[in-house]
């Protein structure tokens, strides 16, 4: 009876949390800062999570079915759809961003997405066909960005179509500078079979490298950040495929020092954060755990139609759809897109893969029927409806440090009396 009346007290508090700042989205002059933020743009930095076209653009298209909800064609993206970038946009009423690397059909009026799949913060001394790693890192997107900034001003003074399709100048310094990289860095050094340890012992430096991207971004005028931490690496399918032989797993089925890697990644990208706040005094730096959401989701992903459950993260609203009815995924640990296998899932083999019969080419590694109900598209990374589903819960700010939405994200908020300036 005493951990039901706790269980109750925390639901009853998290909801409070969540009607307020719903109620700040709704209407946020009830805050301090008098007005919602007026982001004209976005500038964003990552890997394929958020990757809407670099890597296709510089080393081939990624295939379809990928891009077949949405799209309804490849779009550069590896998903069937939308990714959480793509959703930040729409909810700031902004386009998707194009590829900086992409120079068929793009707009960068407002912004430029810099991230390509496969990119570290650190540079990693291997080719992308040897590593699988883009050698788009971290530093080289930041050269880009900066690249970016002086001749789009310059073409823009021009006149002409360059007016319509660069962004003005102020829109630097009044955009969303958005971050969600890092993951690749933990894989890196599993790919050279070094130890857990070993692994831990180097994040203090890609931290450092993080850090530099930030403060250079700051530099050029940067003054808003939305920085995602890490997932949970012990949950992702292509991690279960090639270690579940040498890992425990966690009561939820996750390979647990794989989560508990991503998990000391996240603690040092905390604490980066907290210094860089101090250090940057007009920077407003939002950090978001979306590792907490993505575990949920995973783990919780058999239950969430389940109406006894006593888990307060199952009753959060946005588990609700329109209608009414609480969403349901389904087999959160075998792939929507791949190939055979306990996980749907073939490293060899991946969404989209094609055999020749006969002259003929044939996609082996096909989506599954309904990926609207599924959370791992291709056993790397997540469906759009998973993706739609992450957003959900991060946008209103419950899961951000400061514990601020989305669209006050330009406010700092002061700790001491957690208001906002």
């Amino acid at each position: 009876m005493e951990a039901d009346s706790r269980e109750l007290a925390f639901f009853g508090l998290r909801m409070a949390v969540v009607a307020l700042a719903l109620l700040l989205r709704q209407f946020p002059a009830c805050s301090a800062a008098a007005a919602a933020c007026d982001f004209p743009s976005i500038f964003n930095f990552g890997d394929s999570n958020s990757d809407t076209g670099g890597l296709s653009a510089a080393f081939g298209q990624a295939p379809p079915p990928n891009g077949e909800t949405y799209f309804h064609r490849p779009s550069g993206r590896y998903c069937d759809g939308r990714l959480l970038i793509d959703f930040i946009a729409e909810d700031l009423r902004l386009p998707h961003l194009s590829a900086y690397l992409d120079s068929v059909g793009s707009n960068f009026s407002h912004g430029a997405n810099f991230a390509t799949a496969g990119s570290p913060v650190r540079p990693q001394n291997m080719t992308l066909s040897q590593s699988g790693y883009s050698p788009i890192a971290l530093n080289v997107q930041l050269y880009e960005f900066s690249d970016f900034l002086v001749r789009s001003q310059y073409f823009r003074s021009q006149g002409g179509v360059f007016t319509s399709l660069l962004p003005p100048e102020e829109y630097f310094s009044r955009a969303l500078y958005t971050f969600d990289i890092g993951q690749n860095d933990l894989t890196a050094g599993l790919k050279q079979n070094m130890t857990i340890d070993q692994i831990k012992a180097y994040i203090p430096d890609v931290m450092t490298h993080y850090s530099d991207a930030i403060k250079k971004v700051y530099d050029e005028g940067g003054r808003s950040f939305w920085i995602h931490n890490t997932g949970p690496l012990g949950c992702l399918i292509y991690i279960m495929d090639r270690y579940h032989l040498e890992a425990p797993e966690d009561e939820q089925g996750c390979l647990s020092p794989f989560n508990e890697l991503a998990q000391s990644f996240n603690a040092r990208l905390k604490q980066a954060v907290d210094s860089l706040r101090t250090e940057l005094p007009l920077a407003t730096i939002t950090y978001v755990d979306v590792y907490s959401v993505k575990y949920n989701l995973i783990t919780q992903a058999h239950k969430h139609g389940d109406y006894l459950s006593t888990s307060a993260s199952f009753f959060r609203p946005n588990n609700f759809s329109r209608t009414g009815h609480l969403i349901g995924f389904q087999q959160p640990f075998v792939a929507c897109c791949g190939h055979g296998g306990k996980y749907n899932y073939n490293n060899s083999r991946r969404c989209g893969f094609k055999i020749t019969v006969e002259g003929k080419e044939i996609v082996i590694a096909k989506s599954c029927e309904d990926p609207s109900v599924r959370v791992s598209w291709d056993g790397i990374h997540f469906t759009e409806a998973a993706n739609r589903w992450i957003f959900e819960q991060i946008v209103d700010g419950s899961y951000s440090d400061p514990p601020v939405p989305l669209n006050m994200a330009c406010h700092r908020m002061d700790r001491r009396d957690k208001s906002m300036a």
